[in-house]
């Protein structure tokens, strides 16, 4: 963890992992896919995150097959109770702000100094952010559709930020469409 309590990727990918297997037994192979397709919907691809070492949870004891005797990618996995306590752990800990997102402060600065650019970059840049936008916009849906059964707060906070996404991509269109109509050629 770093000093404020908060998780590193590597434990971000723990948790994720055993909080998986927590509500639900799954192969090696699903819970690698759920793993990635949880991450990559929610930040999109990372180089972070990429081949988080799953198995290591196996040898440090914290997840171990449902039946003893099964063995390879397709026995089931399961969580042991000091892989349950671990996830606890994890979950505990502390959230940084999301003002810290290096995404949101390049985005800040692009509105702030845009008008400073001639404008048919100001254009290029707009369907830049536009269409950055909309892919998150469709990571967030993906994810929200993939998990619209479970139980947990998890689907009301997909909403809430499928809600705010989906405004942000209201506003850009309207700035996008601004340059379309010559309108936006001199912000004042």
């Amino acid at each position: 963890m770093y000093r404020d309590n908060t998780l590193i990727p590597s434990e971000a990918i723990r948790l994720l992992a055993l909080g998986i297997l927590a509500c639900k037994p799954q192969s090696y192979g699903e819970l690698a896919r759920e793993v990635r397709h949880f991450t990559g919907r929610i930040i999109g691809p990372s180089l972070d995150l990429v081949g988080a070492p799953l198995e290591v949870l196996k040898v440090e004891g914290l997840i171990t097959p449902v039946e003893p005797t099964a063995d390879g990618e397709d026995a089931a996995l399961t969580v042991t109770e000091q892989g349950r306590a671990e996830m606890l752990r994890l979950l505990s800990a502390n959230v940084r702000p999301q003002v810290s997102d290096l995404n949101k402060l390049i985005i800040a600065l692009k509105m702030r100094f845009l008008h400073l650019m001639e404008a048919e970059t100001q254009k290029v840049q707009a369907e830049l952010l536009y269409d950055t936008t909309e892919r998150e916009l469709t990571r967030l849906t993906d994810l929200r559709s993939h998990h619209a059964g479970d139980s947990g707060y998890l689907p009301q906070w997909l909403d809430l930020e499928i809600a705010q996404t989906q405004a942000r991509l209201n506003w850009l269109a309207g700035l996008r469409s601004g340059f379309d109509q010559g309108a936006m050629s001199q912000a004042s």
